[in-house]
């Protein structure tokens, strides 16, 4: 089917976006988009919603998650935001579940959420996984909705691996050069994989995602796991069609067709 025609039946694709405070969740979303501004806020009756009064909104813990996130760069993308459960404790997970299992039902496909990105900074103050997110995975069963997992900040764990090299007699340029390597290989094999793929309702992937603040920043490993989750061949089209930051993968799944 042609994606022009894709996108008139189904709409936009709808991401919900879990993550800590200061996971990188917008600086990602801006990246996937291909644009620095900021994005639009809406309510459920689209409505856009004032910024400047939001704001003091979130800190005295009012959220809707409910509300749609637009970028004005690429519209073919909604974003539902959860600030993730260390904020709201019990009723914002409970809001999160509820929106999942409604979502799950609306019988319009435009309607209907289709991934979900559930973010983890990797800096050096949360290293590994909080009780929060062990919750989510162990008793939030999205259906057929695809989770994947963003370990955000990865090039925190750069450092780590500089100073093992170091200690290791390397010196500061093999270091400096080999550090990447030594932390994708030491993640590989740590606490965070483990305890991701041994909980009740494991994400369908995961990507890692350093140096997003970089000009030459991008998220191609990001939007090729996501396609590579999704079941329906027409949700995989627009999802591919509609993303604008990797041209490869858009003639990748165009060959497959």
């Amino acid at each position: 089917m042609d994606p022009s025609k894709i996108r008139e039946k189904i709409g936009r694709f709808r991401i919900l976006v879990i993550g800590r405070a200061n996971a990188g969740k917008t600086t990602i979303l801006q990246r996937v988009c291909k644009t620095r501004d900021n994005p639009e806020t809406y309510n459920s009756a689209g409505k856009k919603v004032d910024l400047a009064v939001l704001a003091p909104s979130r800190e005295r813990g009012l959220h809707d998650i409910e509300n749609e996130t637009v970028f004005r760069s690429n519209p073919g993308f909604v974003f539902h935001d959860s600030r993730g459960f260390e904020a709201g404790g019990e009723s914002e997970f409970i809001k999160v579940k509820a929106f999942i299992t409604d979502r799950s039902k609306e019988t319009k496909i435009t309607n209907q959420l289709h991934a979900i990105w559930y973010c983890i900074p990797m800096d050096e103050a949360s290293r590994s996984f909080t009780a929060s997110e062990e919750k989510f995975f162990s008793q939030c069963d999205t259906g057929s909705i695809p989770v994947i997992v963003l370990f955000t900040k990865f090039d925190a764990l750069y450092g780590v691996a500089y100073s093992q090299l170091k200690k290791e007699g390397r010196s500061r340029k093999d270091a400096k050069e080999l550090a990447p390597k030594r932390a994708e290989e030491t993640f590989r094999d740590g606490p965070q994989l483990k305890l991701i793929n041994g909980v009740q309702w494991p994400p369908k992937g995961h990507v890692c995602l350093p140096n997003m603040d970089k000009d030459n920043a991008h998220c191609g490993a990001l939007i090729e796991r996501t396609a590579g989750t999704l079941d329906d061949e027409a949700l995989k089209q627009l999802f591919v069609s509609t993303q604008r930051t990797n041209l490869e993968i858009c003639m990748k799944y165009a060959i497959e067709r």
